[in-house]
């Protein structure tokens, strides 16, 4: 069968700004349906909700599904599905019910699929006791269901026990979501499908997609497992790998801060199989928002097998994040791995004391929107007589924020260079190494004095 499905999930949708969170990436093959006699049941969602496009494009995706599989089996020419394998429909809304029978005239099988008419509530548990019933052959065939809906249950009991007893039967059940009106529950999709549920489980929020879901489903059903898996995994410069657990299938190396490589010999030749890989992320950019944690997902495999990746994004709350000063540009250079010796230029800096160099951080509280503020800081030391001495002082203007309402704002990296002391106040020597005890100060005011005050503002909104 190919790869059948490969999913990419987080742990969480929200991290704060320097938060972590984990990635999964997930692949299961199966071995091919040509030297692996397969039946199948398309378990078909006609409810209320499916009216319209939705409904057109699901019999597109059905009807591409069963080309795609006549052709894998050699039946093609005469329209049929070959090499031992059957397909059925099974169609539910509030009940389930049979539309096509195990066969292999594919023309009866999109008959069958173009008569669906939308209309009523959506009963799961029904239509995977009927899908499981007409799987019940007694032959030796490997037993799938593939499940498509785009709503929560809302007639019969609850799906779980039977999709459960679908499962004890050795029927591998995947379950293909679309985000539609009524809602959908992608954690109930995860509960039906075999484990495990990332390998099992497509979900798509338009309706266009429906066809490629089922074309790729189908076209990795055909292809016999895969072989030399190679995949390279690249994040977002906003976010840093910092671990990686073992693969339950093959090898696996983080390459830099922001890739790494998994390899694994073989998966699904003999029979359905899974791997999966976890790694923990931290995000360590400055602004906030909607982000995709995975910049590039490559993949290949000896057999070919095309495979695509979600991209799931993560809510990164950071505020309003200000950076006054910019950090010291590094320098990067390369050793050869048989490279002895090598002089590199590091270009100019200015000679300083020995010393500290202070990064102060801090948080401006309910700051009002389209306000610019004025930040001073103030630098001193406290010496061994109690006296305290002026070190610095730095002062900047923050830019306004435009989020609704009043939001913090973190000001990061405001940068104090302390050299060392040559001599006490007094013109005495100075000891070194010795304990230097500071204290900052902060005074902030708002700049645009014609903008409206925050509780006035507050009121406005």
């Amino acid at each position: 069968m190919g790869v059948t499905n490969t999913n990419n999930v987080l742990s969480t949708g929200c991290i704060p700004c320097d938060g972590s969170l984990q990635v999964t990436l997930s692949i299961t093959a199966a071995p091919d349906i040509l030297s692996h006699p397969t039946d199948i049941v398309l378990v078909l969602d006609r409810s209320g909700s499916m009216a319209g496009d939705p409904l057109a494009n699901l019999k597109l995706g059905a009807r591409t599904f069963l080309d795609i599989l006549a052709e894998a089996t050699g039946g093609a020419a005469g329209g049929q599905i070959g090499s031992g394998s059957s397909i059925g429909v099974v169609s539910f809304a509030n009940q389930a019910r049979t539309d096509a029978p195990l066969m292999t005239d594919t023309d009866g099988l999109k008959a069958a699929v173009d008569g669906l008419e939308a209309g009523g509530s959506t009963n799961h548990a029904d239509a995977f006791r009927l899908a499981a019933r007409l799987l019940d052959t007694g032959s030796g065939n490997a037993k799938v269901i593939v499940l498509f809906t785009d709503g929560n249950t809302t007639a019969g009991p609850s799906p779980l026990p039977a999709a459960q007893a679908a499962r004890d039967q050795g029927i591998t059940v995947y379950s293909i979501g679309l985000l539609g009106s009524d809602g959908l529950d992608v954690q109930a999709l995860n509960d039906w499908a075999a484990s495990p549920a990332a390998a099992h489980v497509a979900v798509t929020p338009d309706a266009a997609d429906l066809t490629e879901l089922f074309a790729r489903l189908a076209g990795n059903l055909s292809k016999p497992g895969a072989t030399e898996i190679v995949l390279e995994d690249t994040i977002h410069p906003d976010f840093r790998i910092t671990s990686l657990a073992r693969p339950d299938r093959g090898t696996a190396v983080i390459l830099n801060d922001t890739a790494l490589r998994w390899r694994i010999p073989q998966l699904g030749v003999t029979g359905s199989d899974s791997a999966q890989l976890h790694f923990v992320v931290r995000h360590v950019g400055l602004t906030g928002g909607e982000k995709e944690v995975n910049a590039s997902l490559s993949y290949h495999d000896r057999e070919g097998n095309a495979v695509r990746f979600p991209h799931p994004t993560v809510a990164v709350d950071c505020g309003v994040v200000t950076c006054p000063e910019d950090c010291p540009q590094p320098v990067d250079f390369t050793v050869d791995s048989c490279q002895d010796t090598l002089c590199i230029h590091l270009g100019e800096t200015a000679l300083t004391c020995q010393g500290h160099i202070l990064q102060l951080d801090v948080t401006l509280k309910d700051v009002c929107p389209d306000t610019r503020v004025a930040l001073g800081v103030i630098l001193t030391e406290t010496d061994e007589t109690g006296t305290e001495r002026r070190r610095g002082m730095k002062t900047m203007a923050l830019p306004a924020h435009h989020a609704p309402g009043r939001r913090d704002m973190a000001v990061r990296g405001i940068s104090f260079v302390v050299p060392d002391l040559l001599q006490e106040e007094d013109g005495s020597p100075a000891r070194p190494c010795t304990p230097r005890k500071f204290s900052a100060r902060l005074i902030a005011h708002p700049m645009d004095s014609g903008r409206r005050c925050c509780r006035d503002a507050d009121r406005a909104e």
